[in-house]
């Protein structure tokens, strides 16, 4: 009969995609688990290290990417961020930052989503630390392989 096991082959072919993806996420992520655990087995529990030590020489940073919101180079323990205060901003927004001498933030940060100018800063862009975070001085979880294009041997435009 015509249709009769389409569905038990549906079923069946169903099952045989969703064992070969759990595998394959499976053992990507005991293949990442034993390099983020060292020597401990996987289900059994290791003391934490000590937490890294936060940068606070006050230098800024260079960017690893395009458009990468900078890292809070100062120690920010202590810092009230809640609907009611927020301490970055009695440094760094635009009338404080004279004083100050920190960096002002962005002017992106006073537009709303549909690009209009703010007189203060929008929601959206109050709580600093949704994209801004410390730099801690400590050693990479995994590997990293990435060359900035000015490492690359690539010459600005014009150069020729």
């Amino acid at each position: 009969m015509r249709g009769q096991d389409r569905l038990g082959l549906r079923a069946w072919l169903a099952v045989l995609a969703g064992t070969v993806i759990l595998a394959t996420v499976g053992a990507s992520l005991a293949e990442m688990g034993g390099a983020l655990r060292g020597d401990v087995p996987y289900l059994d529990t290791a003391p934490a290290g000590p937490l890294p030590r936060w940068v606070t020489d006050d230098v800024r940073q260079m960017r690893a990417y395009p458009e990468q919101p900078p890292v809070i180079p100062h120690s920010i323990e202590g810092y009230q961020l809640s609907v009611n205060a927020n301490r970055c901003l009695s440094c760094h927004k635009r009338e404080f930052t004279q004083g100050s001498g920190a960096p002002m933030i962005s002017v992106t940060h006073y537009m709303d989503r549909d690009g209009q100018m703010l007189a203060d800063v929008s929601p959206r862009r109050y709580f600093c630390t949704a994209c801004h975070v410390p730099q801690a001085d400590g050693r990479p979880l995994v590997g990293n392989t990435f060359v900035d294009m000015s490492e690359m041997g690539l010459r600005p435009a014009g150069e020729d």
